[in-house]
C-alpha cells in the first residue's frame, strides 16, 4: 500500500467514543451497580453524567456516582464483579477505523491512550486490531489519568517524540484537556470541541495530515 505524506510521525486514539462506540455498554455498567444498590437508573438526559461516565477513569466515574453514599464500598467491589464479555455484544466498532489503520500503518507510528483501565487488550484481540499500534496507555498504567496530561507524555516518552509531531484524536473535554496540557495536536471526532479539526469519519484525518 502506498505511504501517507505526513508532517506528523505519531497518531494517538482515544478508545471510548473514538475507536469504539460503547456508550450503551457503560450505561449498562454503571446500571447495574445502581441497581445492586437498590438505586434509580441513570438518566440518560442528564448530560453531565453521560460525559463522566463515557469519558473518565474508572475510579472518577465511580466517585462521581456513589462518593458518600454509605455502601460506595459495596458498589466499588460489585463493579469489579462486572466482566468485559458481558458488556463487549453492545460495543460498536466506528465505521472507517480499520481502513483508517491499514492506510496509516508503515507511514506513522500508531497508539492508544485510554482511561480504561484492565480491558483494552482484550477490545485489541476481540475487534481485530492486533498489530496496528505500538503503545497502548490506559489507566492502571499512570498516577494521574486524562484529563492529566501524564498518559499524553507517556506516549511521547515511549516514541522519543515532541508534543508536536503528535496528533491526538479523542471525543471528550478530558482528551481536549490532556491535549491541551501536554502541547498535543487535538482532533475531536465526532464532537464539537475546540480542535485543530473535527472529524466525522475515520478516513476523514486523511485532509488533516
Amino acid at each position: 500500500m502506498k505511504s501517507i505524506e505526513s508532517r506528523y510521525k505519531l497518531i494517538i486514539y482515544d478508545c471510548d467514543g473514538v475507536m469504539l462506540d460503547t456508550l450503551e455498554s457503560n450505561y449498562i455498567f454503571y446500571n447495574s451497580v445502581m441497581g445492586y444498590l437498590g438505586r434509580p437508573q441513570l438518566d440518560r438526559t442528564d448530560l453531565q453524567a453521560r460525559n463522566v461516565l463515557h469519558t473518565y477513569s474508572f475510579d472518577h466515574v465511580m466517585e462521581y456516582f456513589f462518593a458518600g453514599d454509605d455502601r460506595r464500598d459495596d458498589a466499588w467491589a460489585f463493579a469489579k464483579t462486572i466482566h468485559y464479555q458481558d458488556l463487549a455484544p453492545f460495543m460498536r466498532m466506528e465505521d472507517g477505523l480499520i481502513e483508517t489503520l491499514e492506510r496509516l500503518k508503515g507511514s506513522v507510528a500508531l497508539a492508544v491512550c485510554t482511561n480504561r483501565a484492565t480491558s483494552m487488550e482484550m477490545i485489541i484481540e476481540d475487534f481485530g486490531l492486533s498489530g496496528y499500534f505500538s503503545c497502548v496507555m490506559t489507566a492502571s498504567q499512570v498516577t494521574n489519568p486524562k484529563p492529566h496530561p501524564e498518559p499524553l507524555l507517556r506516549v511521547l516518552d515511549h516514541f522519543g517524540l515532541e508534543p508536536g509531531e503528535a496528533l491526538f484524536v479523542g471525543d471528550g473535554e478530558v482528551d481536549m484537556l490532556a491535549a491541551r496540557d501536554a502541547g498535543v495536536p487535538f482532533i475531536a471526532y465526532k464532537s464539537h470541541l475546540p480542535a485543530l479539526a473535527r472529524l466525522q469519519r475515520h478516513t476523514d484525518i486523511f485532509q488533516h495530515l
